[in-house]
């Protein structure tokens, strides 16, 4: 039988260029200082790109769908997520609106985010094509609380995902507004959630991480909570699952969480068993923080998998 796939996963969400600023201090001076810093650079950014790519080097077909400008940001974007080897024929570029802009400040494995959100809050469900949602074996969507109209309408995109055969899942990345809402609806059609530990307990409002993955499960998904140096923890099937991080040594820690949800959703989908796939994400996610930038340092499938 010939698959029905063209895709291995479909990443719906954020693309922008990071500014990475390494060594900031903690709290920049004003009234014109200059300040010097070890290293800065211009990097592929936004969750979702930096998963795509992390998944394209891994080995899967990968496809991304999201909004840029029709500025030199947004040509910026697309020539590095093609050169990864993601397909982003299906991308909108947006003439009235400039692409999204991020400024991180690097301290150790510590950042301060400031994003420029441009056009990334114009990004809506209706610009996934069906027909892409039906080619692909998995779609996973990044930073939902940024993007209030695909927010909107993810129950029933989701929805249309799994009706094609299709799996899906979503990292919500942080809400800047601090309220966590509007995932009612949501958590019960995903079948993976990728929050990292704070973003877990604000989503579940708990007091603790097991009660938090336990609350989750319970709405129906499965959680798999990403903890940085203390590693991963999931609940399926009435089990707790922790997997811990290798010892590392960090350069930057920006896109880590991004590679993670690459990682399981590579492993995953080679069908290995929950405890590996988290093994393996681990490993991602401590192999991306060897460089600057989120995708500078990805590993290939051999290499997560040494």
């Amino acid at each position: 039988m010939v698959s029905r796939t063209t895709f291995d996963l479909l990443v719906v969400g954020d693309a922008n260029p990071d500014v990475i600023v390494s060594g900031s201090p903690r709290h920049p001076e004003f009234g014109q200082r200059e300040q010097l810093v070890p290293a800065a650079g211009l990097v592929l950014g936004g969750s979702g790109a930096i998963t795509a790519y992390g998944a394209a080097r891994l080995g899967l077909r990968t496809a991304f769908v999201g909004r840029v400008g029709d500025d030199p940001a947004g040509a910026f974007v697309l020539d590095a997520l093609r050169a990864g080897g993601v397909d982003v024929s299906a991308c909108v570029v947006d003439p009235a609106v400039p692409t999204a802009m991020t400024v991180a400040l690097v301290d150790g494995d510590d950042r301060a985010i400031l994003t420029a959100p441009g056009c990334l809050d114009r990004l809506g469900a209706a610009d996934v094509p069906p027909g892409l949602l039906e080619r692909a074996a998995h779609e996973v969507v990044s930073s939902y609380f940024l993007q209030p109209l695909l927010a909107a309408g993810l129950f029933v995109l989701f929805g249309l995902a799994r009706a094609a055969g299709a799996s899906t899942s979503l990292d919500t990345n942080d809400d800047p507004a601090g309220r966590w809402a509007g995932l009612e609806d949501v958590l019960p059609v995903t079948d993976v959630l990728l929050p990292n530990e704070p973003e877990a307990l604000a989503i579940a409002r708990a007091t603790t991480l097991e009660q938090a993955v336990r609350e989750l499960a319970d709405r129906g998904t499965l959680p798999v909570v990403k903890r940085g140096e203390r590693g991963a923890v999931a609940f399926a099937d009435g089990e707790l699952v922790e997997i811990p991080a290798p010892p590392a040594t960090v350069v930057d820690a920006v896109g880590a969480g991004d590679s993670f949800d690459a990682g399981l959703l590579a492993a995953l989908l080679r069908g290995r068993p929950l405890r590996q796939a988290m093994t393996v994400a681990v490993a991602c996610g401590t192999l991306s923080t060897r460089a600057a930038g989120g995708t500078a340092a990805q590993p290939t499938w051999e290499e997560a998998t040494a």
